[in-house]
């Protein structure tokens, strides 16, 4: 049997704030009626879904613990294909709601890159295709 990831799914406190940035501001469609505590995005190649944080007790049987602030444990990575679309994008999500975490940037393995928070404080990097 072959494993595959088949949904990245994150836990926030704000199902409907955090709904709405990953909708409105990122811009990945949802068919959603606004009850909780699960959302999932229609998204190509795998599924994107929240889970409100307070109902994570009872289906884990525990209590876990969650950082504060910028969240250092994971990203979510968007590409943007050519590399100016990286400065659009990082400018378009900042003026919307968007917490700059550094601006765009050619990186040494040869794409460009930027990185923003979300209003949860996880880290989402808006890349752009790789260059010769």
């Amino acid at each position: 049997m072959k494993i595959k990831f088949d949904v990245i799914g994150i836990f926030v406190s704000d199902l409907r704030k955090m709904v709405n940035f990953y909708n409105k501001v990122i811009g990945i469609d949802i068919d959603w009626d606004g009850i909780g505590p699960y959302a999932e995005f229609k998204h190509e190649g795998i599924r994107f879904a929240m889970y409100e944080r307070k109902n994570l007790p009872d289906l884990l049987g525990q209590t876990p613990s969650y950082t504060e602030g910028l969240n250092g444990t994971f990203e979510l990575a968007v590409n943007v294909g050519n590399p100016e679309n990286v400065d659009e994008t990082y400018s378009k999500i900042l003026s919307s709601g968007g917490k700059s975490v550094y601006a765009p940037r050619n990186e040494p393995w040869k794409m460009r890159s930027a990185m923003i928070a979300d209003p949860e404080g996880n880290l989402i990097e808006i890349a752009s295709d790789f260059w010769n």
